[in-house]
C-alpha cells in the first residue's frame, strides 16, 4: 500500500470569515497556511484565492503572487482549481492554468450544487481537458457523480487524457453522490486498475470517509473549503488542526504519511 496523500483546501470558493474567522484570504495568509499544513503533513495544497475583498477570484495575478509566497515557504504540490465559484465563465476558470501548476482539477460533468448549478457540459471539459495537457498539468479529476468517471474514461478514449488517471470524490455537496461508505467503494470499484484516487468529505463525512480512505488504500482530502468544523459545533483553529488529525489517524492505522516528493512519485508528476 503506498503512502497516504494528505491534500488540504484551505480556501474554497464559498467558505467566508464570518462562517469560520481562521479562514486565510489575502496570498500570505494561503501562503504560511499552505506551510503550516505541509509541517503537519499535507503533501498537496488544492488552491482557491480571493480578492481584495475576499470574494472568490480566478485571476492569473493573484493565482501566481500566492503561489511564488507558497513556493518561497515549502515544495508543497500545487494544485490549482479550475472549478472556481459556480458563477463564473469557463474563460474565467481557465486562468491559473496558463502558470503551469504541477496539477489542476478537471471536473467532468454538471452537478447541483446546493442552490446552484455547476455547469460543466462536455465541450467545455474537453476545452479544459486539453488546455491543462497543453501546459504539462497533470490532471486531478474531481467526481460528485459515479458517472463522471466515465465521462473521464471517454476522454482518455478520445486520446485527450492518458492512463493512469487520479481522482478525486467530492462526497456530500447537496445535490451530488451522499457522503455515504458503500458509495465510496462503489467509486473505488469503477476505477480502472492502476488509477490513483483520494476523497473529500463534505462537513460531517469529512473524517468517517477519510478514515475510510485510509484504510482502502486511498488518500485523503481535508481543509476549510470541505468543512469548517474540528467537532460537531466547534469550529476548527486552523486548517492544520485537521490536516495533522488525518495524519495522527493514519499513523494509529498503520499507514505513513507521504511527504510532497514522494506523493509527486506516487502520482507520476516525477
Amino acid at each position: 500500500m503506498d503512502k497516504l496523500i494528505i491534500t488540504v483546501a484551505a480556501v474554497g470558493a464559498e467558505v467566508t470569515k464570518k462562517d469560520n474567522p481562521n479562514l486565510p484570504v489575502t496570498p500570505l495568509e494561503i501562503a504560511e497556511e499552505a506551510q503550516r499544513c505541509a509541517e503537519k503533513g499535507a503533501s498537496i495544497i488544492h488552491l482557491h484565492v480571493r480578492d481584495g475583498d475576499g470574494n472568490p477570484t480566478q485571476s492569473k495575478e493573484v493565482f501566481a503572487e500566492t503561489i511564488r509566497l507558497i513556493k518561497e515557504r515549502t515544495n508543497i504540490i500545487i494544485q490549482t482549481s479550475t472549478g472556481g465559484a459556480a458563477w463564473m465563465s469557463g474563460e474565467e476558470r481557465l486562468q491559473p492554468i496558463e502558470l503551469k501548476p504541477e496539477m489542476a482539477t478537471l471536473t467532468t460533468g454538471t452537478v447541483n450544487f446546493g442552490a446552484e448549478l455547476f455547469s460543466n457540459p462536455t465541450p467545455m471539459v474537453e476545452q479544459f481537458a486539453k488546455k491543462i495537457v497543453e501546459n504539462g498539468v497533470k490532471p486531478e479529476i474531481e467526481v460528485f457523480e459515479v458517472g463522471m468517471i466515465n465521462n473521464a474514461l471517454n476522454l482518455v478514449k478520445k486520446g485527450i487524457l492518458q492512463l493512469p488517471l487520479h481522482f478525486d470524490f467530492v462526497m456530500g455537496v447537496p445535490g451530488g453522490i451522499p457522503g455515504e461508505p458503500r458509495h465510496l467503494l462503489h467509486l473505488v470499484e469503477s476505477l480502472p486498475a492502476g488509477c490513483t484516487w483520494t476523497v473529500a468529505g463534505i462537513g460531517r463525512y469529512e473524517l468517517s470517509l477519510g478514515t475510510l480512505a485510509i484504510l482502502l488504500g486511498g488518500n485523503v482530502r481535508v481543509g476549510f473549503e470541505d468543512n469548517i468544523f474540528y467537532a460537531k459545533g466547534v469550529l476548527a483553529q486552523s486548517n492544520g488542526q485537521l490536516v495533522e488529525r488525518m495524519a495522527r489517524l493514519a499513523k494509529e492505522l498503520g499507514r505513513e504519511v507521504a511527504t510532497p516528493d514522494e506523493a509527486r512519485k506516487i502520482l507520476h508528476l516525477i
